[in-house]
């Protein structure tokens, strides 16, 4: 058995009933999500949207960085994307470490020094969202038109905080 058969006999499941064929790949809720890789995450479900409603770019501790800033100005120009929602969450492991113990348990399992390699933790989350929400408004490619809320998910009751 290969490493991934599970993962394709899933993926033959879902196409025998995949009918989303010629969807034009827009943001039909004009919403566009950056939050966590998290997997206790599911960004469609928690806002009640369905396939095709949302853009969603995921990365650790679910940042402003330059590639979802490139994103949501596609977003804003190309994709239908009027609202965009900044989404960290409760429990987050890029929130409760510091970069040395990253450093520490990453080069624990690799045997070897990896503090050359920047992991990007947050010391305080809801001043973190606070600078993502201004990166996002002072974007020059980012139009005024576009509604940029700050929100902090709540990984044990699903709820969302608006912060910002």
């Amino acid at each position: 058995m290969g490493d991934f058969d599970d993962l394709l006999k899933a993926n033959r499941d879902f196409a025998e009933t995949f009918d989303h064929a010629g969807f034009d790949g827009k943001a039909h809720a004009g919403v566009a999500i950056v939050t966590c890789m998290d997997s206790r995450i599911d960004p469609l479900r928690m806002l009640g949207l369905d396939y095709g409603d949302a853009k969603i770019f995921r990365n650790p501790g679910g940042r402003i960085t330059e590639a979802a800033l490139e994103a949501l100005v596609l977003g804003a120009h190309l994709l239908n994307v009027d609202r965009v929602l900044v989404i960290p969450h409760t429990r987050c492991a890029m929130a409760s470490s510091t970069e040395a113990e990253i450093h520490d348990k990453i080069g624990a399992a690799v045997g070897h020094d990896v503090t050359w390699h920047p992991f990007h933790v947050i010391a305080d989350q809801r001043t973190a969202l606070a600078e993502d929400v201004r990166k996002v408004t002072s974007h020059p490619l980012v139009p005024d038109a576009v509604k940029v809320g700050g929100f902090i998910y709540d990984v044990d009751t699903g709820l969302l905080e608006q912060v910002v």
